[in-house]
């Protein structure tokens, strides 16, 4: 992709569709912010994938199967990350369409909290699996909400299977991503 072509697909076409803006979320539910953003995990993954053009990294928007209004039916990760996607599309459409970009996001993380911790174990996991991520990650810093403190899941023919998680001395533990190539770990209430 060239960068003339990336500058003409940024700017919004005449008639397209656009997701919604996400709802403010409750203070309890900004989690993702201290673990993710606050450390510059988001930012160190961004490097690490190092192709804007056709990596997106992302945080706290929609992803739907196609372009509806309203947010029923929508998920909305505390990060995803998609590569071979088209980011201007899902910049232009203000969240991830799945019939847009031909592909679901490869990845998604939940940072678990009060009021979410239910749905990321529940609902959102079964959303995840039916949309054809294939993997979800979960991060729990005491492993209060989430029941564990680092859970993942692989999907194998349209279900999720569990991630072995290997606790490693210190108490730190560890996953491997196959998607992602890099192990994702719980060390005293970090993720890393």
């Amino acid at each position: 992709m060239t960068t003339a072509n990336t500058v003409a697909r940024t700017r919004q076409s005449p008639g397209r569709f656009r997701l919604p803006d996400a709802p403010p979320r409750e203070p309890d539910a900004v989690t993702s912010y201290d673990y993710l953003h606050q450390p510059g995990n988001a930012h160190q993954l961004i490097r690490h994938f190092g192709n804007p053009d056709t990596t997106l990294v992302a945080a706290d928007r929609w992803v739907a199967w196609e372009p509806h209004p309203g947010t029923v039916g929508l998920s909305r990760p505390d990060l995803f990350i998609a590569f071979d996607v088209a980011p201007a599309a899902y910049k232009e459409s203000n969240g991830y369409i799945i019939s847009e970009q031909g592909k679901p996001p490869d990845f998604v993380l939940e940072v678990a909290s009060q009021s979410t911790a239910y749905t990321d174990v529940g609902a959102k996991r079964d959303e995840y699996a039916a949309l054809g991520i294939p993997e979800y990650r979960r991060f729990d810093e005491t492993g209060e909400y989430h029941g564990a403190r680092l859970a993942g899941d692989r999907l194998v023919d349209g279900q999720y299977q569990p991630i072995a998680i290997a606790q490693l001395a210190d108490g730190v533990l560890q996953g491997y991503c196959a998607v992602l190539n890099l192990y994702i770990r719980w060390e005293r209430g970090a993720l890393g």
